[in-house]
C-alpha cells in the first residue's frame, strides 16, 4: 500500500479547515487578560548613538537581561556598539521594515495568546501573564519564553518572500511562517508544566512527553488546526492519518516502543526531513506524532483527568496503557 494513498476529500478537510466548535466556554471566557504586544523594533531602528542605545537598554530591563543576555558581556561597551552596529545596517534595517509592514497590528497573535492565557490561568490560577515583546535581531533568534517574558523574533517568520531567510534545512524553513509562531511559543511555554520521568528515556517515554506537549497547545488553541502545532504541511497530515495503522504497525513490529538507544530514539523523535524507515514521503518526528493520538486517547477515555494532572503525571506506562490506543493497519 502506498504510504500516499489518501482520498482527497480527506487532504482538503485537514489543510484547510479550522477547528469547529473551538469557542472558550464562558467561565474561561471571562476570565481578565489584556495582552499588550510591545514591538521593540520599531524604537529600535531609529537609534543612531550609542546614548540612545543605552536608553534603550535602560527602558527594556527585562529584554536586556533575558533576551540581549546583558549580564554576560565583560563589558556594556560590547553589547552597546553590536546593537547600535544592528540599528544602523541598512540591510537589517530593510529586513525589519518588512517585518513590520508583513505582520502589521499583530491582532490574531493578540487574540491568539489572550486566548491561550485565558486557558492557562483557567487551569492554573497562579499564572503570570508575561510581557510580550517582538524584536528584528538579524536572525540570531526565533523565540525567548520564559515565565516573566516571551519575545518573537518576527524576521524569522515574515516567510517565503523574506529579504533574508534563516539558515535551515528546507523542511525547518516550511515551518517559519507566520501562522506557526504562537503555537511555537506555547509549544516552548509548555515546558513549564510538562513533567517527565528523566530516569526512564525510552522511545515510549519520549513519544508521550512529545504527545503532552502539543495536547497542551491544543488545548490552549483550541482553533489551531493540528498541522499548524505540529508543523506538518495539510498534505503531511492527511498522509499520517490515512497511514495511523502502518506507522503504528512498524513501531510494534520493529520493538521500538521500549528502546533506549539514544541514536534509535532521536530518528522517530527528532528533527529529520522524512522517516524513511516507514516511507521515503513520510514525515520526520513521526514519534512525536503517533504520542500526541497516545495522549488523545487517553484524555477521550479519561474525562475527569484535567490538564493540570495529564502534564504533572510522568507515569507514561500507564498513560500508554489506559489510552488503549491501537489503530487498524489498512
Amino acid at each position: 500500500m502506498s504510504y500516499r494513498l489518501v482520498y482527497i476529500a480527506i487532504v482538503l478537510f485537514l489543510a484547510s479547515c479550522s477547528k469547529k466548535g473551538c469557542d472558550l466556554p464562558d467561565e474561561i471566557e471571562r476570565i481578565p487578560v489584556d495582552v499588550k504586544i510591545d514591538r521593540l523594533e520599531k524604537d529600535f531602528f531609529t537609534i543612531d548613538s550609542e546614548e540612545q542605545v543605552r536608553s534603550f537598554l535602560k527602558e527594556q530591563p527585562l529584554f536586556a537581561e533575558k533576551f540581549l543576555q546583558q549580564s554576560q558581556y565583560p563589558h556594556d561597551s560590547i553589547l552597546v556598539n553590536s546593537l547600535l552596529g544592528m540599528a544602523t545596517n541598512p540591510s537589517l534595517d530593510s529586513l525589519a521594515q518588512q517585518a513590520i509592514e508583513k505582520f502589521g497590528d499583530m491582532k490574531e497573535e493578540k487574540k491568539q495568546l489572550e486566548t491561550a492565557f485565558k486557558v492557562i490561568k483557567f487551569y492554573y490560577p497562579d499564572f503570570v501573564v508575561p510581557e510580550v515583546k517582538t524584536f528584528v535581531s538579524g536572525l540570531g533568534q526565533d523565540l525567548l519564553v520564559s515565565d516573566s517574558l516571551m519575545v518573537f523574533g518576527i524576521d524569522f517568520f515574515i516567510g517565503k518572500d523574506a529579504l533574508y531567510r534563516p539558515d535551515a534545512y528546507e523542511y525547518i524553513l516550511k515551518r517559519y511562517e507566520r501562522p506557526n509562531m504562537v503555537p511555537a511559543a506555547l509549544l516552548l511555554l509548555s515546558n513549564k508544566y510538562n513533567k517527565a520521568d528523566f530516569l526512564d528515556r525510552s522511545m515510549l517515554s519520549e513519544m508521550i512527553n512529545a504527545g503532552k506537549a502539543y495536547y497542551f497547545v491544543q488545548t490552549v488553541m483550541p482553533c489551531t488546526p493540528d498541522s499548524t502545532i505540529i508543523g506538518y504541511s495539510g498534505q503531511q497530515l492527511a498522509d499520517v492519518h490515512h497511514n495511523e495503522g502502518r506507522i503504528w504497525a512498524h513501531f510494534i513490529e520493529k520493538s521500538l516502543l521500549y528502546e533506549k538507544n539514544p541514536f534509535l530514539v532521536k530518528k522517530y523523535i527528532g528533527e529529520r526531513p522524512n522517516t524513511p524507515e516507514i516511507d521515503s514521503t513520510a514525515p520526520g518526528r513521526l514519534g512525536t506524532w503517533v504520542g500526541w493520538q497516545i495522549v488523545r486517547k487517553y484524555m477521550e477515555r479519561n474525562p475527569k483527568v484535567t490538564l493540570p494532572e495529564l502534564m504533572a503525571d510522568t507515569d507514561f506506562k500507564k498513560i500508554f496503557a489506559e489510552s488503549k490506543y491501537k489503530p487498524e493497519k489498512r
